[in-house]
């Protein structure tokens, strides 16, 4: 069989299948750990050196062929599914050939350059975790049109400058040496809803705003200040497990979505720091504050519903309705003595 017989071709743009690929690759459980990549850069280049290079071939290309689907015309068919993970793979250049491919995974090899993609208009979904992709600048990503997931994690990632995917919803860039979130072109991710950017380098949220973000998951890195927070008013799930918070400076009234809000592992330690929650009360409705110190503190869950009243969990713990009644009546309390204080003065 011939390559053109093996491969077919889409005819010039066509829509992307409604496939749902995607689906496969759900984001990471809540409290997953990333890998510990102390002591990576150290045997960067030593590894570099030891690198051979291995090409793409038809050799090593077709065999990761599926998902036999019709084309434009619907008269021929064509694969539209690749999997090349684990293929020592330095060069991919032959895959620009395949101009029908959807779902690509070239996961774990040694490519840096993502410019044969270029060609692959119809694509949907790329996953290119383990490589060594050294950022955005100079790559097509843009030019994509359809691509709607995109996997980059565990690469040598320092910024998001050049960044852009009009039709990109799912960003994951888990594990690279990301330290700072700037230069972002928030007019060419508007679709964006998930971005995940665990286990990097970062120490603010600063620069992340993306208009219609949804979930933003920052575990494990090296955030002391949570800032522009502000502008993420559709945002409904942060996660900030295991960074070095001392407070909630920062979470901002502006946050009319937020349902879901961990803190866990961080260093909170004074339940004056709640009252950054109250400007989010309406909405929030899972907290988790486990493993600050503050959590030791006297009456610590009596002390977080009477700020947080509509809170529904606490620290994965369900609020049972005689907390919820004893936190209103700490509540009113509060207030009748405000109310005389005020009154004495």
């Amino acid at each position: 069989m011939s390559e053109g017989e093996e491969a077919g071709a889409l005819s010039e743009g066509e829509e992307a299948g409604a496939l749902s690929e995607g689906e496969e690759a759900t984001a990471l459980s809540e409290g997953e750990e990333v890998a510990n990549e102390d002591g990576q850069e150290e045997n960067m280049s030593e590894k570099e050196d030891q690198i051979e290079p291995c090409p793409l071939t038809k050799e090593i290309l077709i065999p990761g062929l599926s998902l036999l689907c019709r084309t434009g015309n619907g008269l021929a068919h064509a694969f539209v599914k690749l999997q090349l993970e684990n293929r020592r793979l330095t060069d991919m250049a032959l895959v620009s050939s395949f101009v029908h491919l959807r779902f690509l995974d070239v996961s774990s090899n040694h490519l840096s350059d993502l410019s044969p993609l270029a060609a692959l208009t119809q694509l949907l979904w790329l996953k290119g975790d383990g490589n060594m992709v050294a950022g955005f600048r100079g790559q097509p990503l843009g030019q994509l049109t359809y691509l709607q997931w995109l996997s980059l994690a565990l690469n040598r990632i320092k910024d998001l400058e050049g960044l852009e995917g009009l039709g990109l919803e799912s960003l994951n860039l888990i594990g690279n040496g990301i330290q700072r979130v700037s230069g972002l072109r928030y007019h060419h991710l508007t679709n964006l809803v998930t971005l995940e950017l665990r286990g990097n380098k970062l120490e603010t949220t600063d620069g992340i705003y993306l208009p219609n973000l949804r979930r933003l998951y920052l575990a494990q890195n090296t955030i002391k200040r949570l800032e522009g927070l502000g502008k993420l008013e559709r945002l409904t799930t942060l996660h900030l497990r295991d960074n070095q918070l001392e407070t909630l400076d920062g979470i901002s009234p502006n946050m009319k979505a937020l349902q879901y809000l961990n803190i866990r592992g961080n260093l909170v330690s004074a339940q004056r720091a709640l009252r950054s929650l109250v400007g989010v009360s309406r909405t929030l409705r899972a907290l988790v504050l486990a493993e600050n110190p503050l959590v030791e503190t006297e009456d610590y869950r009596l002390c977080v519903l009477s700020r947080l009243p509509l809170l529904e969990r606490l620290d994965k713990e369900p609020i049972s309705p005689e907390e919820k009644s004893e936190a209103q009546e700490k509540l009113r309390e509060f207030n009748d003595e405000v109310s005389v204080g005020a009154e004495e003065y």
